[in-house]
């Protein structure tokens, strides 16, 4: 017998065996990027759309460019503000507002109330 014919059929075979491990790695990678990285993502989008969906008049937004206003008007995808003391209207799409003032008083509440690893209050 050839020893390289035996040679290669060893090789194959840890390849195939080697293979399987290949495969449940692999998996295993994808499940953590899914839990570390696009699950979260997902979460907040829709937590930001549900946001944009609830606000009513009266509502005081920030938008993505930093324009501060109250709600005076909303429809399907859009939203009127005004914007300090000379009531300048501006009309929005609904996609532009970053925050309001209920979500943010409600992250500074949530980030008060927040505690270490360790179970001690984190120093602000």
């Amino acid at each position: 017998m050839n020893p390289f014919v035996f040679l290669t059929e060893a090789a194959a075979g840890e390849a195939a065996a080697g293979g399987g491990s290949m495969i449940v790695m692999l998996v295993v990678m994808f499940a953590v990027f899914y839990f570390m990285l696009i699950r979260p993502e997902n979460k907040k989008k829709k937590q930001a759309e549900e946001m944009r969906n609830s606000i009513s008049l009266g509502d005081e937004l920030t938008t993505i460019g930093g324009i501060i206003g109250k709600v005076v008007q909303v429809t399907e995808d859009t939203i009127t503000i005004e914007t300090g003391e000379d009531r300048v209207r501006i009309q929005l799409k609904k996609w532009a507002i970053s925050t309001t003032a209920k979500q943010e008083a409600a992250e500074a509440a949530k980030a008060a109330n927040a505690t270490s690893f360790f179970g001690k209050k984190k120093k602000s």
